[in-house]
């Protein structure tokens, strides 16, 4: 077994696929119109869906926004360098919500930023031998 996909909803499609592959680099692995459903699918990641775990944002064509609820936690995703990234990311208008630092308790060096939706996304520096 292993984990295939994370799905979020999104309200608007377009602009979650800019964030998702402008601001934080990943490609646009397929898309698909359900009209009877009205609604659609986008499949976005660093890597084939063969190869790795991917995001489905699921946009519901008649839902603009979604209220985020307390049970989701966040997206991590491994970064060279935090503090870089939290860089790039305020740099293409994206939000940085906590600047990139030694986590609580640890060394581990970590950021959290948000996508347009308002889900959170953690970078997690990597460690270095």
């Amino acid at each position: 077994m292993r984990i295939l996909h994370t799905m979020l909803r999104v309200g608007n499609l377009e602009r979650s696929i800019r964030f998702y592959t402008d601001v934080l680099g990943m490609q646009i692995l397929r898309r698909k119109d359900y009209p009877e459903g009205k609604f659609t699918l986008a499949f976005v990641g660093y890597q084939s869906e063969t190869e790795g775990t991917v995001l489905e944002l699921t946009h519901n064509w008649e839902t603009d926004h979604y209220d985020l609820g307390t049970g989701f936690g966040h997206i991590a995703i491994e970064v060279d360098n935090a503090y870089e990234a939290c860089e790039k990311v305020r740099n293409l208008g994206g939000r940085v919500k906590r600047e990139a630092g030694p986590m609580k308790h640890g060394a581990t060096v970590i950021a959290f930023i948000e996508d347009p939706d308002g889900y959170k996304i953690e970078f997690i520096q990597k460690k270095t031998a």
